[in-house]
C-alpha cells in the first residue's frame, strides 16, 4: 500500500525548470541601427518571362518597382535593381552581394516581384529554389551580417484560392480602400519558408493564396507597404509597420479584373519573424 501511494504521488507530481535570477529576460532589445550604413536593398523585379514558362506579363511591376526603390533610398538604403534576370544571374547577384562586407552596414533586404510556385520564385528563365536564395545570407556563409537584420520581401502568389469576403461584426473601421482600373493575379504558389535567426519574411499573401496586382498602379501589397514605409518607415517597430500593411491590403477588395473567378474577392499579406530583437529604421544623421 505504501509503495502503491508512493507511486500515485510521482505521477501527478509536477517540476519546474529554475532559472537563475540574473537570466530572467528583460524588454526586448532593438537592433543596433547606428552603423555607417543603412545597408543593401536588392531588387529583382520579373514583368517578362521567357515563352517555354508559360507565364503571363506581370503589368504594373515596374512601378512596384520604382515606388520601393524611393522609399527603401529614403530609409538610407543603397538600392540595387534588377530587371528581368536570367535564374542563373540572380544566383550570380545574391552570391556576389553575400560574400561582400556589411561589416560597416545595419541590415540587408531584399525584394522579389515576380511568380511563384511551391518553394520557388521565378527568373525570367527559370525557377529558383528560395531556400537557395536565403542560404547565401546565414551565418555561416554571411558572416558580416551575423547578428543583423536580414529582410526578405516577396511578392507572389501563394496558391490558388481566392481570399472570400465576410461582413465583419463591428464596421467602424471596415472601410475599403479604393481601387482603380484592372486587377491581374500573380500565378501560381509559393510556401512559407523559415530562414534562420534574424531573417524576416514578407509574404504579399498568405499561403494558399492568390496574390493581386493593379495594372496600372501595381500590386495592392507593395502600394500599401510603400504608403506605410513613407509615413511611419522612421517612428515604427517592423512588425507594427507590417501589421498595419496587413489591414490595409485586407480592406481592399477585386473590382475590375480579367478573371472573373476573383471578383469581389480579397487578400491578406503575412510575414514570418525570425528577429531576435525589435527592428526600427531609426533616421540616419545628416
Amino acid at each position: 500500500m505504501v509503495d502503491s501511494i508512493r507511486i500515485n504521488e510521482e505521477q501527478n507530481m509536477t517540476e519546474t525548470d529554475a532559472v537563475p535570477g540574473s537570466e530572467v529576460m528583460g524588454p526586448v532589445e532593438e537592433y543596433k541601427m547606428n552603423h555607417k550604413r543603412r545597408g543593401v536593398a536588392l531588387i529583382f523585379n520579373h514583368e517578362e518571362f521567357h515563352g517555354l514558362l508559360g507565364l503571363p506579363e506581370r503589368r504594373g511591376t515596374c512601378r512596384d518597382r520604382d515606388n520601393l526603390c524611393r522609399r527603401f533610398q529614403e530609409l538610407g538604403f543603397e538600392v540595387k535593381c534588377y530587371d528581368d534576370l536570367k535564374a542563373e544571374e540572380v544566383l550570380s547577384k545574391m552570391y556576389e552581394e553575400s560574400t561582400a562586407s556589411h561589416v560597416d552596414a545595419d541590415c540587408f533586404l531584399c525584394v522579389f516581384l515576380t511568380h511563384g510556385e511551391g518553394s520557388h520564385i521565378y527568373a525570367h528563365d527559370d525557377k529558383v529554389e528560395i531556400s537557395m536564395l536565403t542560404d547565401f545570407f546565414k551565418g555561416d556563409r554571411c558572416k558580416s551580417l551575423v547578428g543583423k537584420p536580414k529582410i526578405f520581401i516577396i511578392q507572389a502568389c501563394r496558391g490558388d484560392k481566392h481570399d472570400e469576403p465576410v461582413q465583419p461584426v463591428d464596421e467602424v473601421d471596415s472601410t475599403r480602400l479604393p481601387d482603380s482600373n484592372e486587377t491581374e493575379v500573380d500565378a501560381a504558389s509559393v510556401n512559407t519558408l523559415p530562414a534562420g535567426a534574424d531573417f524576416l519574411m514578407c509574404y504579399s499573401v498568405a499561403e494558399g493564396y492568390f496574390s493581386y496586382r493593379n495594372v496600372r498602379d501595381g500590386s495592392w501589397y507593395i502600394q500599401d507597404l510603400c504608403e506605410v514605409l513613407g509615413r511611419y518607415g522612421t517612428t515604427l517597430e517592423i512588425t507594427e509597420l507590417l501589421t498595419l500593411v496587413n489591414m490595409r491590403v485586407s480592406r481592399r477588395r477585386v473590382d475590375i479584373c480579367n478573371n472573373p473567378g476573383a471578383l469581389g474577392k480579397k487578400q491578406i499579406p503575412c510575414f514570418a519573424s525570425m528577429l531576435t530583437k525589435k527592428l526600427r529604421f531609426q533616421p540616419k544623421p545628416q
